[in-house]
């Protein structure tokens, strides 16, 4: 079930949990599992620990294998499993990588490693051989990760069409945050021979992407409107437009104001949200990000409700 539920190319909405942690910036492994355990029973397509929205690069490797274990365990194969797969090198990504699937991971979202991917133009060869080296060593499917626009490789035209190669290659996280690129990166898939999915990661505009042609979401946003977003990834696979769009305006301007800028923000304001929801303990950061005021905190109350997320 896992197996077909991760075929390429991949459709459905996936979602990308926050970290909850304690006041020091331990890892709380209490409301972890009660966190899994909430979206899980909320029956996202798939859960991606690790990720961005969860401090991913913040964590330790031996905790981003122990945050997988954990988190198995309490799945209890209910969904399919990924993490984030973040390095400096192909090396050592493997080698993480191997420790992940050993913890229950059943595919990455892989990351660019930093800072060789930054600065423009990257041989669409460096793309290939990179997460093709992975592919041929991990042997599990993976999903590409267009980080925000400017912030790392720009994987489109060329760099598609290398990406798309890779048997393992099942989708793309298109998380330019730009509706053009969007476009253009769901224009060239489009014209491969064997397509790859394209999944949203622009928090900002997840149903206007959807209806630009992206066949469902990777996304922090999922982290906490989980049925909601799930019952819009069913409205738009439907054709339910009317649906789909009643839901998503009620959730739009929450997601528009906890991504707005500046965006690495996003993560301690949904962690405020969780708080509010009763699914985590505390709205804690791992230094040096920062919290938020309580004016954002009174917005995002209000935003919460309207949204229906907060009793």
């Amino acid at each position: 079930m896992v197996a077909s539920r991760l075929a390429r190319p991949f459709s459905g909405l996936i979602s990308a949990p926050f970290m909850p942690m304690l006041p020091d910036g331990a890892i709380d492994w209490a409301s972890l599992r009660r966190y899994t355990d909430w979206i899980v029973s909320q029956k996202p397509d798939a859960v991606a620990v690790n990720m961005d929205a969860a401090e991913g690069p913040a964590l330790t490797a031996e905790e981003r294998v122990e945050v997988m274990r954990v988190c198995a365990e309490v799945n209890a194969g209910r969904v399919p499993l990924l993490s984030g797969l973040i390095g400096g090198s192909t090396e050592a990504m493997i080698a993480h990588g191997r420790d992940l699937l050993a913890a229950g991971a059943e595919g990455f979202c892989v990351f660019p490693p930093m800072p060789v991917f930054i600065g423009s133009p990257i041989p669409a060869e460096m793309i290939r051989r990179f997460h093709g080296d992975i592919a041929q060593a991990l042997r599990v499917p993976l999903i590409a990760f267009q980080f925000p626009r400017g912030w790392g490789p720009d994987y489109s035209g060329d760099m598609l069409t290398a990406l798309a190669s890779i048997d393992e290659v099942i989708a793309i996280k298109e998380s330019s945050f730009d509706a053009n690129q969007t476009i253009q990166a769901v224009e060239s898939i489009s014209r491969l021979e064997r397509p790859i999915g394209i999944l949203t990661g622009s928090d900002t505009f997840i149903y206007e992407a959807m209806l630009m042609g992206c066949g469902g979401a990777l996304i922090g946003f999922a982290g906490t409107a989980v049925a909601e977003l799930v019952d819009m990834q069913r409205a738009h696979r439907a054709g339910d437009t009317a649906k789909g769009f009643a839901i998503w305006s009620r959730l739009a301007p929450l997601a528009r104001y906890c991504w707005r800028p500046p965006i690495r923000d996003f993560r301690p304001r949904m962690k405020e949200l969780l708080v509010m929801q009763g699914v985590i303990d505390h709205a804690a950061v791992r230094r040096p990000q920062l919290g938020i005021s309580s004016e954002e905190r009174e917005v995002i109350a209000r935003l919460g409700r309207e949204a229906g997320l907060i009793p």
